[in-house]
Formats: C-alpha cells, sequence, structure tokens
C-alpha cells in the first residue's frame, strides 16, 4: 500500500500540473485575443463614425426629400425611389454616363500603357534611374486642386503654356481652346487624369517587376525567347495579379474623380466633360437637391461594386483555367 501511494503521488502532482498548465495556456489565449480586440476597437469605431455613417446617411437621403428647407424645419419627406428616377430620366443622365464611360476607359488605358512601359523600362538599372523614379512620384504628390490650377493655366486658349510651344514651332496657328470646346474638354481632362495617374501605375507595376525572379529570364532566353517574347512567356503571366489589382482600383478610383474636372472644367462647356461624379456635385452642392445627389451617388457607388465584382470573378477563372 505504501508502495502504490508513493507511485500515485507523482502521477497525481503531474496530472494536476498539467490540468494548471492547460488552464494556463488558455487563460494566455483568452488575454491575447483580449488584447487583439482592444487594438481593433479603435479602428473599427473610425471606420464606422467616418466610413460607415455617411454611406448609411447618404443611402436613407437619397429615399428623402433633402433640401435646403430640410435644414430649417428638420423634416425630410420619405419619397421612395423619386430621387432614382429623376436623377436616371434627366436628360443630362445619359451624357455624363457616357462621359464617365469615356473618361474611365481612356484615363485607365493611358496610364496603365504608360505605367507599365516606364515600369519595364525602370527594370533595367542605369545612373539616377532612383531619382528618375523618385521624380516621377512628383504628379502623384502633390495637392489635385493645386495640379488642376497649374494644368488650366498650361491649357488655357490665349496664354497658354502648351499654346505657346505649339504655335512656337508653327504646329498650330492658334490657339487650340482645349478647355472651351466642347469637342476637346473630354479629351484634355483624360490627358490631365493620365498625367496624374501614371506615378501610382508605374510603383506598382515596379513592385510586382521586381519579385520576378531573374532565373526565369534567363531560363527563356535558353530557349530563345528575349524581348518581346521573354515579355509575353514570362512578365506578363507572372504579372497578371499586380496587374487585376493596378485596374481594378483604377477603374474605382476614376470613377470618383471630381476635383480635376471641376478645377479644369467645371463639367462643361454644355456638359462636354460632364460625368456622374460631377452631376452629383452639382446636384447636392449646387442646386442644393441632396436626395438627388445622394441617389446619383449611389449609383455610382454601385457600378463600381458591379465591376470590381465581375472582373475579379473573371480573373479568378482565368487564373483557375
Amino acid at each position: 500500500m505504501t508502495t502504490t501511494t508513493t507511485t500515485r503521488a507523482p502521477i497525481r502532482r503531474a496530472a494536476s500540473a498539467g490540468t494548471r498548465g492547460l488552464r494556463n495556456g488558455k487563460r494566455g489565449r483568452g488575454r491575447e485575443s483580449l488584447y487583439q480586440w482592444l487594438f481593433l476597437i479603435p479602428a473599427a469605431v473610425y471606420l464606422a463614425l467616418f466610413f460607415g455613417y455617411p454611406v448609411v446617411k447618404n443611402l436613407i437621403m437619397s429615399f428623402q426629400d433633402y433640401g435646403t428647407a430640410t435644414f430649417y424645419t428638420g423634416e425630410a419627406p420619405w419619397v421612395g425611389f423619386a430621387n432614382y428616377a429623376a436623377v436616371l430620366g434627366s436628360s443630362i443622365f445619359t451624357t455624363a454616363a457616357l462621359n464617365t464611360a469615356l473618361f474611365t476607359a481612356g484615363s485607365i488605358v493611358g496610364q496603365f500603357v504608360i505605367g507599365l512601359a516606364l515600369a519595364v523600362f525602370f527594370r533595367k538599372k542605369f545612373p539616377l534611374s532612383g531619382v528618375l523614379r523618385s521624380l516621377l512620384l512628383l504628379p502623384w504628390l502633390i495637392p489635385l486642386i493645386a495640379s488642376g490650377a497649374v494644368w488650366k493655366w498650361i491649357l488655357d486658349k490665349d496664354s497658354g503654356a502648351l499654346n505657346q510651344f505649339l504655335e512656337a514651332l508653327h504646329i498650330v496657328p492658334n490657339g487650340v481652346p482645349w478647355l472651351t470646346s466642347t469637342q476637346l474638354a473630354l479629351v484634355a481632362v483624360v490627358g490631365v487624369n493620365v498625367w496624374i495617374g501614371i506615378p501610382f501605375n508605374v510603383t506598382i507595376l515596379y513592385g510586382g517587376l521586381q519579385d520576378i525572379p531573374d532565373e526565369l529570364y534567363e531560363a527563356a532566353a535558353l530557349d530563345g525567347a528575349t524581348g518581346w517574347r521573354s515579355f509575353w512567356n514570362v512578365t506578363w503571366p507572372m504579372l497578371r495579379p499586380v496587374v487585376n489589382v493596378v485596374l481594378v482600383l483604377g477603374v474605382v478610383y476614376t470613377l470618383k474623380v471630381l476635383d480635376i474636372i471641376l478645377a479644369l472644367t467645371g463639367g462643361g462647356p454644355a456638359n462636354a466633360s460632364q460625368t456622374i461624379a460631377t452631376q452629383s456635385y452639382a446636384l447636392s452642392f449646387q442646386q442644393f437637391q441632396f436626395g438627388q445627389g445622394s441617389a446619383l451617388g449611389n449609383i455610382l457607388v454601385l457600378i463600381s461594386l458591379v465591376f470590381a465584382l465581375f472582373y475579379l470573378r473573371a480573373s479568378r477563372r482565368g487564373v483557375e483555367d
């Protein structure tokens, strides 16, 4: 009996120690989880206040007759889908939707093609390459209102730097009305937006190119794939995930571009550069029809979400295939 008791005692102590260890481990994991939530709560509160609330408020306003009278009476009658019917049935909506599509397509193509070309160019090491890459970030760092003001002076018909340069080279006899012509206003706005978006494309695409192993290019060169063949067989397939991110973010950002258009043309002349974003701004802060402005803003958000979902699904299918 003494031997048995003596043998069982260490076993009991070991079992007790193991139980305490499990309890301490659970407590440690519980504390770690608590600390994680404590760090997440401030971020969640910030997102709820500054992102969640505006989205919900904008959605509610789109179903209300929310105008200047609301600020005095505090009343905003519920009108259902009347605001959506009004903006969709407006004669300006078709023009704004077409301009939005042209503005987005032109901007994305220009930004991506030039950005990819520059990213591939800077992949090769040469003197001052780092300095030049840093200078390319300037259009991205300058406030958009400041960029718009500078470009408005550059594109001015009478005293603009671009027209003076073209006239000095005898390319055009008279000043080109870049911002006051119904045929050229949208083209000029697209060009400025391409200039602004190139640094973003170069930065992201250059980072993607840096992740492609040099061994793949060496193996491709042994098989005779150089130049364009190397690009299509090695660079492009490896860069596709980064390209997907760049295009989706570029489209979503371009759809809501507002300040550049307002600074250059204000949506004119004769709505030639009016987009859904600028029309939503005009309805809300110029005509003070906040309900209709909110409805048009929600339509723009929906377009962005639909595009992102379809594009990401198509990209995923392409990768799986």
